[in-house]
């Protein structure tokens, strides 16, 4: 499994983000929203400036494109730790 992000931020905005955090997951630019609304994950006016933003979510998604895991949350800042991201992919195989 790999991790990919998806952002309503335009891509250098996303790019700027990956390289402060150092993250090397490729970070997908849905300025539109369309597929954040697809799977009912658009925030309207969830940024601290009142734009519209993605809902913080987490998938782990098998080869089958089953979703096995989900992790949501109404909070910006909370997202699911690493560690226990990695238990639930270790459960899944």
């Amino acid at each position: 499994m790999r991790p990919v992000a998806i952002s309503v931020d335009p891509p250098e905005v996303s790019r700027s983000l990956a390289n402060k955090a150092g993250y090397t997951f490729p970070i997908l630019s849905d300025p539109d929203a369309a597929v954040i609304r697809q799977y009912h994950l658009l925030h309207l006016a969830g940024s601290p400036d009142g734009h519209d933003i993605a809902r913080p979510a987490e998938f782990l998604v098998d080869s089958s494109r089953v979703v096995r895991w989900t992790n949501f949350t109404e909070d910006i800042r909370v997202r699911a730790r690493a560690d226990d991201m990695l238990a639930s992919a270790r459960q899944l195989r």
